[in-house]
């Protein structure tokens, strides 16, 4: 794609002080676009926005578990940059715990952000678009919302309901014009992911595969970069994607064996 593709669209992104938020806030400048970059972290979304001339990203911070602060958030966005033509769902916790040892605060705070939160942006957002007939949505998934994983049930079901949740989404849109997508990452290099590494063969176990966790390596023999699940979210959010919605886009190097 050529930088001038989404030249000039306002583009809101949760979850965009660090990882794969950030690294799709900078894919979409790179395209043209101005960004609304949120995350609950105000520090960390203005300092991603002082990487880049004034206007091109602005900071907003915003927990997507507060529905109020969503929909003032939105009205806010597009009142001061835009009508917004691209919604990027990032924002994401993980939680890890075996389910017998899974705490209710734990279950109950990963659906809020992970999927509560993504009904209430896509809510928001959803009800413009949908008056003027065009726009693009995309959800961050996981690829264990497809493939069940050990320690990560809270984790797995939340982004499972999430993308069946954006499924529903596109198809209520479709023929308004406005297109709803999934990417669904396998193991990326973020802090999510590192906070996970025990100790220093962890990544290799990562790619290689784990018997003990009933685990499958990743073919490709890399962990992802953050910019390797941006450059699936830019497609999606571009007209180079104007025939496809109600799509989950596996961005996992081959890890989930996925027909």
């Amino acid at each position: 794609m050529q930088p001038s593709d989404l030249a000039g669209r306002i583009a809101l992104v949760t979850g965009a002080a660090q990882g794969i938020g950030a690294a799709v806030v900078r894919g979409l400048v790179e395209h043209g676009a101005i960004v609304a970059a949120t995350d609950r972290d105000p520090i960390g979304v203005k300092k991603l926005a002082a990487e880049y001339e004034t206007g091109r990203v602005v900071a907003y911070p915003l927990d997507v578990t507060d529905v109020a602060a969503v929909d003032a958030t939105v009205t806010a966005i597009e009142r001061h940059l835009g009508p917004i033509a691209i919604l990027v769902n990032v924002a994401g916790v993980l939680n890890t715990a075996p389910v017998v040892e899974l705490t209710d605060r734990a279950w109950a705070d990963t659906f809020a952000v992970n999927t509560t939160g993504v009904f209430h942006t896509s809510r928001a957002v959803a009800r413009p678009m949908l008056e003027r007939g065009a726009g693009s949505i995309v959800t961050v998934g996981s690829n264990a919302a497809g493939v069940p994983r050990t320690g990560m049930a809270a984790y797995a079901a939340s982004k499972s309901a999430a993308t069946m949740f954006t499924m529903c989404l596109g198809l209520e849109l479709g023929r308004s014009g406005v297109r709803c997508n999934v990417v669904s990452p396998g193991s990326t290099d973020t802090p999510m992911q590192r906070a996970m590494w025990t100790d220093p063969d962890a990544p290799h176990r990562v790619v290689e595969g784990d018997l003990a966790s009933y685990r499958t390596g990743i073919p490709l023999g890399r962990i992802a970069d953050p910019a390797d699940i941006a450059d699936a979210v830019v497609f999606l959010a571009s007209d180079r994607a104007r025939h496809i919605t109600m799509h989950n886009m596996y961005v996992d190097g081959g890890a989930t064996l996925h027909v």
